[in-house]
């Protein structure tokens, strides 16, 4: 085991849970400031290359979780491991950004879904093979076919 430290923080519009877009059809497009501790900066060398990038954080103000719960977009339960529910057992967020620009120890990003001030664990840039016809979205297809 390891006990995680954050390397940076998130600057964000976003000061309450509630003002962050949920639910089908939710557009993440706010923009954000990914703020990194000056130890860390050196880290952030070529960066500017990549598109997009996968954000790790801690969802810092979740108490507790639910192994099962209905989420917002959906009345049937589900496991907490089939969605991004911030009660789990370990409070650890992903979230994919694009990267806007770098400044020093910071990076411009839009499309954050945190809130002000949470602690970011990890950045690495986003890269998948995966075909996009390969990709299955589980029961979110079917609760997304159901409100058409």
């Amino acid at each position: 085991m390891f006990t995680p430290h954050p390397i940076g923080f998130i600057r964000s519009p976003y000061k309450e849970t509630s003002a962050i877009p949920k639910g089908l059809g939710a557009k993440h497009d706010a923009e954000g400031v990914l703020e990194f501790l000056p130890e860390f900066e050196a880290g952030l060398k070529d960066v500017e290359g990549f598109s997009h990038l996968f954000v790790l954080w801690v969802f810092d103000r979740s108490e507790g979780f639910d192994l099962v719960g209905a989420p917002p977009v959906d009345n049937q339960p589900h496991g907490v491991f089939a969605t991004r529910s911030p009660r789990r057992p370990n409070p650890i967020g992903l979230t994919v950004v694009e990267l806007l620009r770098r400044e020093r120890g910071s990076l411009f990003v839009r499309g954050v879904d945190m809130l002000e001030g949470t602690p970011i664990l990890d950045i690495k840039p986003y890269m998948s093979s995966i075909p996009a016809e390969r990709l299955r979205r589980g029961w979110l297809a079917e609760a997304e076919a159901a409100r058409r």
